[in-house]
């Protein structure tokens, strides 16, 4: 929350919570990951005055941290289709909600989130690994 660039065409914002949500789910697993995405960024929403996008994001950042969760034991991929759901998501909900070329228009910003949200956390991942001694 404390990071969020607001993007007007959606009336929404980009952020590295996503970063958390793979974090979460790479290491406790699918539930926790779709608790931690849903739950987490749906209140971000409601709190940063998005409210008409937290339903959507409960389930479009949930599944994006079960995804994450399923297939942990493959990190990297794990955050890549973890955020080419969330990019996905994204673009169906905002393409019902302002039109296809708005919710097209928002891909970049999703993509770029995505992206950089992956390595963080593999990155903390990996230095949590190496923290309390387990191979990565």
């Amino acid at each position: 929350m404390i990071i969020h660039v607001p993007v007007p065409g959606v009336h929404g914002f980009v952020n590295f919570g996503d970063s958390v949500i793979i974090l979460a789910a790479l290491l406790f697993g699918p539930t926790v990951g779709f608790l931690a995405g849903g739950i987490g960024s749906g209140l971000a929403d409601v709190l940063l005055g998005y409210p008409h996008w937290a339903l959507l994001t409960f389930f479009i950042k949930g599944l994006e941290g079960y995804i994450a969760g399923r297939f942990r034991n493959r990190p990297l991929l794990a955050g890549v289709l973890a955020a080419l759901w969330m990019v996905f998501g994204y673009f169906v909900a905002a393409g019902f909600m302002y039109g296809w070329p708005v919710a097209a228009s928002a891909i970049p910003g999703d993509s770029l989130q995505g992206g950089v949200s992956i390595i963080i956390a593999l990155l903390l991942y990996r230095a949590l690994k190496r923290l309390v001694g387990v191979e990565t």
